[in-house]
């Protein structure tokens, strides 16, 4: 397999409020077809929503295809929706609404939680091997206990670096350890405004692509999502998340990424999807970025020399974040949701699995694939993915609760108003605090 197969498109970008709570009252709306079944050939035929394009469909259509050679009463017909994974979640809320809805979506893990008030959402509990997968994609697919859909895609989130930036300022390459007091300093000795060079970037939209980047700094800190997760991040008590967890070290979090706007090293793109921002990082005029292992194809096809380092901390110990995305099957009848669970099982085994994170651009769902010697040659050859496997032993993930979404946006005004210097970091983190506790005290 090449290198250059591994490729992602951005995601977990926050979709409309609206959307969001529409999957609340989606109860009534599916099919009525308990009793579904097979064709008059008896093949079960399973629609797939994958939303996949490029090299990621191309996967997928293979593995597909290897599915039903191998499972004559199964026939996975792959490509419906009609949209991107961006956008899947919109368009699976609308088909259950009209009651015409897929039998698996690809769906993003930080819209699961919502998408489960719909009844139509199966519950996998007891169905997968869920032991065998990585911490955080377990975490992921499980929402109040229950397992509600299977991982599809592993990654997380670490600093890319450009070394020819870094020698030609004479500036050490970062290490595994450092803290982001050495970050600040580092982003300050790289940025040279005569040549139009930030020593790194942020997303400055204040969507989840904003958030997400901001949960590290706050879990190293001692802080949460949410005030007592009720025993991980898939649970929730009756006394868990009533209030945010980040009330008390929002402020610090926020004044590091403060201290980089007012020493003016830090570029902020004010548009979605953070797509300025890497351009920039690809033109050789940033020194440092955020980011997963989705960009590394693009860093390869452009030549640039870069390196790979975990993220920094404040308190020295590891840690960052991973955004999961999952196969989450619906109740289309019994016949129908037993094959979509047997194809969601099927693919994450590690011979497929295998298959899907070369070329899909996924890390390995599970330790087993991560240690087959495909994965490490594959490993080997490009450079830096090792560390982003690594990150994975620190890895944690947004609480699957519904609302997160609020809780997001509502902290992503917050990191906006610091970014762009229209607020301190103590006021912008009180409001935002103020807000997020208003929606958790709301019965869900």
């Amino acid at each position: 397999m090449s290198q250059h197969a591994l490729t992602l498109s951005r995601r977990d970008v926050l979709r409309a409020a609206a959307a969001v709570a529409a999957a609340g009252t989606l109860g009534a709306c599916g099919k009525n077809n308990d009793d579904a079944g097979g064709g008059p050939d008896g093949v079960v035929s399973v629609d797939l929503w994958h939303g996949q394009v490029d090299t990621g469909k191309a996967a997928i259509d293979a593995l597909i295809n290897e599915f039903n050679k191998s499972h004559p009463n199964i026939k996975v017909v792959g490509g419906g929706g009609g949209v991107t994974a961006d956008s899947m979640l919109q368009k699976v809320t609308a088909g259950l609404a009209a009651g015409s809805y897929p039998d698996v979506a690809y769906i993003f893990g930080s819209d699961l939680a919502s998408l489960t008030k719909s009844p139509k959402v199966a519950d996998l509990t007891g169905a997968l091997k869920i032991d065998d997968y990585w911490p955080a994609a377990k975490d992921a697919v499980s929402v109040k206990g229950k397992v509600r859909a299977a991982p599809a895609l592993l990654d997380s989130l670490c600093v890319v670096y450009n070394k020819k930036l870094f020698a030609a300022a004479g500036v050490p390459a970062p290490q595994a350890g450092w803290t982001w007091d050495d970050f600040v300093t580092t982003a300050k000795a790289l940025t040279n405004p005569g040549k139009g060079i930030f020593g790194t970037g942020w997303p400055g939209v204040g969507d989840e692509d904003t958030v997400w980047r901001i949960w590290p700094m706050i879990w190293d800190l001692g802080g949460d999502v949410v005030s007592d997760r009720g025993g991980g991040a898939g649970k929730e008590s009756g006394t868990a998340g009533k209030k945010v967890g980040f009330d008390q070290v929002g402020e610090q979090a926020l004044g590091t990424l403060d201290r980089l706007r007012s020493e003016k090293s830090l570029y902020v793109d004010p548009k979605p999807g953070s797509e300025q921002l890497y351009q920039v990082f690809l033109g050789g005029r940033m020194a440092m970025v955020a980011t997963g292992p989705w960009q590394l194809p693009e860093l390869i096809d452009n030549h640039l020399d870069y390196g790979v380092v975990p993220l920094p901390s404040y308190s020295g110990k590891p840690v960052t974040i991973s955004g999961p995305d999952t196969w989450t099957v619906f109740d289309n009848g019994k016949a129908k949701v037993q094959a979509a669970t047997e194809f969601v099982k099927w693919m994450a085994d590690p011979a497929q699995d295998i298959q899907w994170d070369m070329e899909g651009g996924s890390l390995p769902i599970t330790k087993a694939t991560a240690e087959l010697p495909q994965w490490k040659k594959h490993s080997t050859e490009t450079n830096g993915l090792d560390v982003f496997v690594k990150a994975l032993d620190s890895a944690k993930v947004r609480p699957t609760i519904t609302t997160y979404p609020q809780i997001s946006q509502n902290l992503g005004q917050a990191i906006a108003a610091v970014l762009l210097g229209k607020q301190s970091p103590g006021d912008a983190i009180k409001q935002a605090v103020d807000q997020c506790n208003q929606v958790l005290a709301v019965p869900n």
